[in-house]
């Protein structure tokens, strides 16, 4: 078997509302719901020997984030991505690939750092990414808010369902926040681990509540709910556990421990 290892990276904190984004409202009554809390945005790092892929670029600075997003988001100095590859001593010259769980604004920017890195994108999503409804014109950072797409002229490889990029790293098909979210799942000594992207928010997302005979927690933001709920179904089962799921936004990834596949988060 082909392994890597990851690193996650966070690039920023996106301020977030719990109950219009962490939790669908039926399960408002298990959970506290009430306020807003910064989530981490990750970027995931995967190194073979001098070999390395990015799935996600992360989020924007400050002022791009929270005018055109999630007021009170922000980027911490030093926290692009390109500045904490640097950090590390790898150059943005050195990323051969780039894979997108999707293409809203908090994954996919500065990606005109990664001038000799292959772009790779779920086809349903970057068709969608061009001509989004208009409830959807900020996450793709639509024209008509008169600001620039960060992909905009950028070329990007398109796939279609699960398919293997490079060895030791799969794509597959995780539809229900975006049309066209796909996860990325990479092989490692300790077995494989899924960067499911936002197929969860949160971990809070993996749990059933019995009560109302759930098998998940879904998450109160979607483009269609029922891909959300089976995409998060299909996510538990084939991850070898909880701790084999890195989500972009879970903020337990910031204190994770180091083991052999996943190496310290970079904060």
């Amino acid at each position: 078997m082909t392994t890597w290892t990851i690193r996650p990276i966070v690039t920023g904190y996106a301020n977030s509302d719990k109950k219009t984004y962490l939790y669908h409202h039926s399960t408002h009554p298990y959970y506290n719901v009430e306020g807003k809390v910064l989530l981490p945005t990750l970027a995931f790092l995967a190194q073979r020997e001098k070999e390395f892929v990015l799935v996600d670029t992360g989020m924007a600075w400050t002022e791009r984030a929270s005018q055109y997003h999630h007021p009170g988001s922000y980027q911490p100095e030093g926290a692009a991505i390109h500045e904490r590859l640097a950090s590390l001593g790898i150059r943005c010259e050195d990323v051969g690939l780039v894979i997108f769980t999707h293409m809203h604004w908090d994954h996919i920017f500065y990606m005109e750092k990664f001038v000799n890195a292959r772009f790779i994108a779920h086809r349903k999503e970057y068709e969608f990414a061009l001509n989004p409804i208009p409830v959807y014109y900020k996450s793709y950072e639509h024209p008509v808010l008169g600001i620039r797409r960060p992909f905009e002229g950028i070329k990007i490889d398109l796939v279609d369902g699960e398919e293997e990029i490079v060895k030791g790293i799969r794509v597959f098909p995780s539809p229900g926040h975006s049309p066209g979210h796909q996860s990325v799942e990479i092989d490692t000594v300790e077995g494989p681990y899924i960067c499911c992207g936002d197929s969860i928010f949160i971990y809070d997302n993996l749990k059933p509540i019995p009560e109302i005979h759930y098998s998940i927690t879904p998450p109160a933001r979607f483009a269609n709910v029922v891909e959300t709920w089976r995409s998060i179904e299909e996510l538990k089962a084939r991850a070898r556990g909880k701790e084999f799921i890195l989500p972009t936004h879970a903020p337990e990834l910031e204190t994770r421990p180091e083991t052999k596949g996943v190496l310290r988060t970079l904060c």
